[in-house]
């Protein structure tokens, strides 16, 4: 250390030096963020010299203007920044303290990680994400002086000087240097950019456009937009959301819902979050992802954090910020921070009901929601942490429904069961009018059950992944055994049924022997039906996964043989009854076969078309075929 009687010089710390090191001859590209944490500790010198103001404390200087001031300059090919604030300064015990060592902040274990991704090649993120303080203004300048005064009337002022290689000056400065600090950064040759006027503001606008206090270049004003959601609610109006909504997603018009919080406890945030009126994912922008802006202090840590919604929230969009974390925070601690997983949950139920308060207070505007965002929202149904609340908003088409622009939630289906259904029915199908002519639903309709009409290829993983409902279990209805069915809708002869009852009637048994010897290893059983009404035939899954939740699997698979099924034939339709007769007198009649191959057709066709899809050879449908052979 050399000693004068006006200056001395100091070696760095170790740990500093580390930094400095790997600081200086770093060729990350975003260093403007050195210009995000110079203001950020001007902005906390300023409010510590406010808070000393609010004391009572004398403090030198008292009514200076509580600014940040941002000025260029060149003198021939050298090219300078420099940051003022009028804030509570610091004496040279407390440069040596700040800008000497960074142990005392506990961010040695991060300068070890930043050397550590140096010397694998690995990019540093981390210096763009989160701050690393002061030293991080070595990344863009070769040499810096900062010229500070201490708001204690009696404090002398001091100048520290450093080229950021491995010792700093400290020299007096004049008596009548003003309070607060001055950071004069001579620019590196390759960095002039930042005396540039655009990107001043641009990165201005990035980090810092809410610090409470003005920052000016020259004599512009940088930041004006308002921290709205540090504001009580009750004094911001409806246009003042409107046009930070704007600013910040660079939609036009209003959001479709906003949400705006303060907690003080258990922890203390505020946040302001929107939901706009279009969803991106819908109009071929791709798959979004999960990314609010995290501030703390009013200065933007990530611009697009990721952890602070599940991804099924990924369309909401706003800020949030924190007293409880530290601005330099890496990417895994803010992971792992208890804080963040509170927040988390904390924003989540707030903003499920919300949902949910529009769906029970304007249903129709929660219909438009649905329509919106609903494809992703469902994408939630196995989050076991929000399943309470996500599962009262999920929304569908119903057999209730007066067309396929109706929607129905589990508990108001739930409303609406008859005496004696015990479970919720859905199935999955192409279209409305697919699923009205399926032959399985033809049990259903008669006994006046609503089921779920389900046209998204994942509602059937949704509930079945919900599994069960307020003690109701869901189920496909093509997994449905009939005689679950008993009891319901008021059927008068259900009572008087056994178990006899449902087996086939015995002038139907040759023809169903007929249906097994013709078909052979086509079909897993041939059987009487009981689910059948108006259809003669359909094909039907063993028991297991649905028919639909099957052909996915095949899909996934690659697989192209045909699962093998179960026919049930009606005995009680036209049809199988002449079919049944013509086999008691010739059990050989080549008609019978004939008709066989083409019921057993018809319905291998997609379980969607329903019975009117019957293809036979002869251009007939089963009904005709039955009407026009001559008994």
């Amino acid at each position: 250390m050399a000693d004068t009687a006006a200056s001395k010089s100091y070696e760095f710390k170790a740990d500093v030096k580390q930094l400095l090191d790997i600081l200086t001859h770093s060729v990350y590209t975003s260093k403007d963020v050195f210009l995000r944490e110079l203001i950020s500790n001007a902005t906390d010198a300023l409010e510590k010299a406010r808070f000393l103001k609010v004391r009572g404390d004398e403090i030198h200087d008292s009514d200076a203007a509580e600014e940040i001031r941002i000025t260029t300059r060149e003198d021939g090919d050298k090219k300078y920044l420099t940051i003022r604030d009028s804030g509570i300064g610091m004496t040279a015990d407390e440069l040596q303290q700040n800008l000497g060592t960074i142990a005392h902040s506990g961010a040695t274990a991060f300068v070890e990680q930043l050397q550590k991704q140096q010397e694998e090649g690995g990019d540093l993120s981390l210096i763009g994400r989160f701050g690393i303080g002061f030293y991080s203004v070595f990344m863009a300048g070769d040499s810096v002086i900062v010229t500070t005064r201490a708001a204690l009337p009696d404090a002398q002022p001091v100048i520290w000087t450093s080229s950021g290689v491995g010792n700093y000056t400290i020299t007096d400065a004049p008596a009548d240097t003003p309070r607060g600090t001055q950071i004069e950064i001579e620019l590196r040759a390759d960095e002039g950019r930042f005396c540039d006027s655009d990107v001043i503001k641009s990165t201005i606008r990035k980090y810092s456009n809410f610090v409470p206090f003005p920052i000016y270049l020259d004599d512009d004003r940088l930041n004006e937009t308002t921290a709205l959601w540090r504001e009580p609610e009750h004094q911001v109006s409806d246009e003042q959301y409107n046009e930070f909504f704007q600013f910040l997603t660079y939609e036009p018009g209003a959001p479709r819902l906003r949400l705006h919080m303060n907690v003080d406890v258990p922890l203390q945030f505020s946040a302001l979050l929107f939901v706009p009126e279009s969803n991106s994912e819908a109009l071929g922008f791709g798959e979004g992802k999960v990314s609010l802006q995290l501030y703390v202090k009013r200065v933007l840590i990530d611009g697009e954090n990721e952890d602070l919604l599940p991804k099924f929230l990924r369309f909401v969009k706003g800020v949030v910020e924190s007293e409880d974390l530290p601005l330099s925070i890496s990417r895994e601690a803010l992971q792992e921070n208890r804080f963040m997983m509170k927040m988390k949950e904390t924003l989540t139920r707030k903003l499920l009901g919300e949902f949910q308060k529009m769906a029970d207070e304007r249903p129709e505007d929660y219909v438009t929601f649905w329509r919106s965002f609903g494809r992703i929202l469902k994408e939630g149904y196995s989050d076991f942490a929000f399943a309470d609340k996500l599962h009262d908003l999920l929304r569908f088409n119903t057999s209730a429904s007066d067309d396929d622009q109706g929607l129905c939630g589990l508990s108001e289906y739930i409303e609406r069961m008859p005496e004696g259904q015990e479970e919720i029915y859905y199935l999955t199908g192409a279209s409305r009018d697919a699923l009205d002519r399926d032959p399985r639903l033809e049990i259903f309709r008669q006994r006046g059950v609503e089921v779920f009409y389900l046209y998204d290829m994942a509602d059937e993983f949704v509930l079945g992944g919900v599994g069960q409902y307020k003690e109701k279990r869901l189920v496909s209805a093509d997994q449905v055994k009939p005689e679950t069915l008993k009891g319901i809708g008021g059927q008068e002869d259900d009572e008087k049924k056994d178990e006899a009852d449902t087996e086939a009637p015995s002038d139907v048994l040759p023809l169903i022997d007929r249906f097994k010897a013709v078909l052979g290893e086509r079909v897993v059983d041939v059987r009487s039906s009981e689910r059948l009404v108006d259809s003669p035939a359909c094909l039907v899954a063993e028991d297991g996964v649905s028919s639909h939740m099957e052909r996915v699997m095949r899909m996934m698979n690659k697989e192209s043989d045909l699962p093998k099924r179960i026919l049930e034939i009606n005995p009680e339709h036209s049809l199988i009854k002449r079919l049944s007769v013509i086999t008691e007198k010739d059990n050989s009649d080549p008609f019978v076969r004939r008709a066989i191959e083409q019921i057993f057709e018809g319905s291998m066709l997609a379980p969607e078309a329903g019975p009117r899809a019957f293809v036979l050879h002869a251009g007939n449908d089963p009904h005709r075929l039955a009407r026009v052979y001559d008994l």
